[in-house]
């Protein structure tokens, strides 16, 4: 499969498709998360509408390749169905200092839900 010439985060854009590492083509890049002006690439948000259906978080390093017409992931198509929905962050009401932090995972599943959600 010919996907063009290596790309990087940085050139991604929504609409590009994504493929399992067995070959399968899984769904549409939604959203790139990362953040230039650092050089961090946290992910992408993809429709992963040929699966059951909806968006999917995939991190970083799960990210196997990103070309110019395709990113190729480093999970199987199977694994690629079991990836979280980006969902949204529950309120919190009261924050209390010995409150566990937000895990990494829980912050980009935040970031991807705000991004999806238009609350950036």
């Amino acid at each position: 499969m010919d996907l063009g010439a290596p790309g990087s985060y940085l050139t991604l854009s929504s609409g590009v498709p994504v493929y399992s590492s067995d070959g399968e083509r899984i769904g549409v890049v939604e959203h790139v998360l990362a953040e230039p002006e650092q050089d961090i690439f946290d992910g992408i948000v993809f429709d992963a509408s040929p699966l059951p259906g909806g968006h999917r978080f995939v991190d970083a390093p799960e990210v196997e390749e990103i070309y110019e017409d395709g990113v190729v992931l480093s999970l199987d198509a199977a694994a690629a169905q079991a990836l979280p929905e980006p969902g949204e962050n529950p309120a919190t009401m009261e924050a209390r200092p010995d409150d566990a932090e937000e895990s990494e995972l829980e912050r980009k599943l935040r970031r991807a839900w705000d991004l999806i959600s238009g609350n950036y």
